[in-house]
Formats: structure tokens, sequence, C-alpha cells
């Protein structure tokens, strides 16, 4: 099956916005990438050619205590087993797919990522069907009280959704404070995500960065 569209990639409308962008080039050592995250900021290839700095305003968040979780939802949990950083690689290979429209994640983040997640900043949730497929998942990066969404794909009906009720959970009970997925898209605004002013954000950001890791 190929894989569907993840409501975490950069949508159409926003692909020749660049309002949002606050620096051109650098490099994506885990060093710049988590001063990058410590100041609002992240990355992403500018129309597939330069590296871009963004700072989107407003800025999509999902309050931890506002997630939506339907009732169908609620059963597709049930089918799926959630598990975390047991296949990082597998899931950012998914979200990676170049048949997905709107894609933009090229080798150099994939391994850029994949580093920060050897370093134990980048995480994966994922969700698998009883048979032990990989049925979708999302990774992302926790900076202290900050998990910072990147992308997030699925093979089998509601599972990035099962995947991201399951970081919540897990991001509630460790106490985190700020759930950043960048831009709302009128999926993830069902699931919850509201914009807030980027003032906004780097408010509540300092206060995430004060909480332990």
């Amino acid at each position: 099956m190929e894989p569907a569209p993840s409501a975490w990639d950069l949508p159409s409308a926003h692909a020749a916005d660049a309002s949002g962008i606050v620096g051109i080039g650098a490099d994506l050592q885990p060093g710049t990438l988590l001063a990058a995250y410590r100041r609002g900021l992240f990355p992403m290839p500018l129309r597939r050619r330069k590296l871009a700095w963004w700072s989107p305003d407003p800025r999509g968040v999902i309050p931890l205590d506002g997630l939506r979780v339907s009732r169908s939802l609620r059963r597709s949990c049930a089918r799926y087993e959630v598990r975390v950083d047991t296949a990082f690689d597998a899931v950012v290979a998914g979200c990676a797919d170049p048949r997905r429209p709107h894609g933009w994640i090229d080798p150099s983040i994939v391994e850029a990522y994949e580093g920060l997640h050897d370093l134990g900043w980048a995480h994966s949730v994922e969700a698998w069907t009883p048979e032990g497929e990989l049925a979708g998942g999302l990774y992302g990066v926790a900076v202290g009280g900050l998990f910072a969404g990147e992308s997030m794909f699925h093979t089998r009906p509601d599972a990035s959704k099962v995947a991201l009720v399951g970081l919540v959970e897990r991001l509630v009970d460790g106490g985190a404070t700020l759930l950043d997925v960048q831009w709302t898209t009128e999926h993830l605004r069902s699931l919850g995500a509201v914009d807030i002013s980027r003032e906004q954000y780097l408010e509540r950001l300092a206060v995430a960065l004060e909480r332990p890791l």
C-alpha cells in the first residue's frame, strides 16, 4: 500500500509562503539542531533546494489537555500496540517515502535525525498490528518539556493517529508541557491542534525548556 500523506508534512499552501523563514543555510549537526529547537526554530528545505530555518507565525500546537479522541479512534487504539523507539529508522523511512505528496525529508534530514536519535534526543512512537507489522508512526525531538513533532505516516487506517494518542499520553505522564506540530492542517485541527502566535509559542517554549528531559 502506498503511504498516505503526513499530517505534519508541509502543506502546499505553505510551500510558496516563505514568511516563516528566519534563516538560510548552516548545517544539521546535533548542536545546531538542538540550539535551533531551543530558540523555536526547525529546519526544512526550501522548495527542495536550500536548507531553511522556520519559525511560523502563527505556530501550530496540540494542547496536551485538548487532544480530540473520537469514539472510532478509541476503537482503533485497541487494534494496535503502541511502542516507543523500537523502529526509529523505519518510521523516518516511512515519513521520507518519495511517493508521498509534498514530501520534504531528503537524505540529509534522515541522516541528521538518525544521529539525534542515536544521541537520545529524537524519538519515534509507533503503532504495530497484532501480527507484528509496523502500521504507522511519528517522530520528533524532545528537549526538556518540549516535543517537536516532525512527521508522521501510516499504511493502515488510523495508525498515525493512534501513535499520536500514545505520544500525548506519554508526554502527559512525563510532565511535558508543549507539543509543537509546526503548522495546523485541517486534519490536525480535527485532532485538537490550534494556532498560537509566535510570541505565545516562545513564551510556552521557555516554560517547557525549564522542565527536566
